[in-house]
């Protein structure tokens, strides 16, 4: 039986780390870990959409993860996203995650083709051969990456052994019910498990039945992703409705800005917990001076909210 329970809670994803130069900055990424175990959350989603993950390299990609399980190992439940746009490089990065000791891997479909979906399933299961003593989650993220899992590549999947749950990144959340049904039925009552993606969403999902979220703003407040989950275990659905709407609040003033949202996410940790991660890597867009009020106005909102709250 897979051990749900480590999987169930807030998994932050993890945001590469630079240097000033805008190289990975492993000490930063040791830094960043640290902070997340202080906070409380479950685990973290590491070299994902958030962390950037197509526009580091394979060896980035693994000095970050080695970075993170220095510190996270035994911690945090540390789930590892590997997706590359080609089969070899994807499977490289799977053998070096288990080697590390990560609690799972994760993998997107490729994007650019469009591939049939066998060939998706072979591409995901030849990933998984490569760390063959590790649990995989399905990434579904359609709005990116231009192929949506369907019931068909669901069930194609679950005759893998080790496919786990679905990170599920579709605005739809009709799409958590029904994955978790079908995965339900292969695996378990207990041995499977969807995450909700979209942060707007976090409450329907855990309503639907996700077992936790995976999302991109979380590291930004997590005292009040924590909090919203607290209300949903007990039931008070008006207070955890009401939490919603102002997470989402924030989560639109971080989007009002001329940079990239990551980064900034990454100026607002810097703010507001004194964490230097850097900036985004091009072509993401760095901040510029005429976001520094809205950036401001960020940090008010999330401590106006976390007081409110927490």
């Amino acid at each position: 039986m897979k051990d749900i329970q480590k999987y169930q809670g807030i998994i932050p994803a993890f945001y590469a780390c630079y240097d000033a130069e805008g190289k990975i900055d492993t000490e930063r990424a040791k830094a960043l870990t640290e902070y997340m175990i202080r906070k409380g959350v479950k685990g973290i989603y590491v070299n994902g959409s958030s962390g950037e993950c197509i526009y580091l390299s394979k060896e980035e990609r693994k000095a970050l993860l080695e970075a993170v399980m220095e510190v996270a190992k035994g911690k945090l439940t540390v789930i590892c996203h590997v997706a590359c746009n080609n089969t070899a490089d994807s499977m490289e990065l799977a053998a070096h995650a288990e080697k590390c000791g990560v609690d799972a891997i994760a993998s997107i479909p490729p994007i650019y083709f469009h591939l049939p979906e066998y060939a998706i399933a072979q591409y995901w299961n030849d990933i998984s051969s490569a760390a063959p003593n590790t649990e995989f989650v399905i990434y579904n993220i359609p709005q990116l990456a231009g192929t949506a899992l369907t019931p068909g590549l669901l069930n194609e999947m679950l005759k893998n052994p080790n496919v786990i749950a679905v990170k599920n990144s579709s605005m739809p959340v009709q799409d958590i019910e029904m994955f978790l049904t079908a995965g339900r039925k292969a695996k378990g009552e207990e041995g499977f498990a969807v995450f909700n993606g979209p942060d707007e969403q976090f409450i329907s999902g855990r309503v639907m039945g996700a077992v936790g979220g995976i999302g991109g703003t979380y590291a930004s407040m997590p005292e009040l992703f924590l909090k919203a989950d607290e209300l949903v275990k007990a039931g008070e659905m008006a207070k955890a409705a009401k939490l919603q709407y102002t997470i989402n609040e924030i989560i639109y003033a971080l989007c009002g800005c001329k940079g990239n949202m990551y980064a900034v996410i990454k100026e607002v940790l810097r703010r507001r917990e004194g964490l230097d991660i850097g900036g985004v890597r091009k072509p993401l867009f760095d901040i510029v001076p005429e976001d520094h009020a809205q950036i401001e106005k960020c940090c008010k909102l999330i401590d106006e909210a976390i007081k409110t709250w927490c």
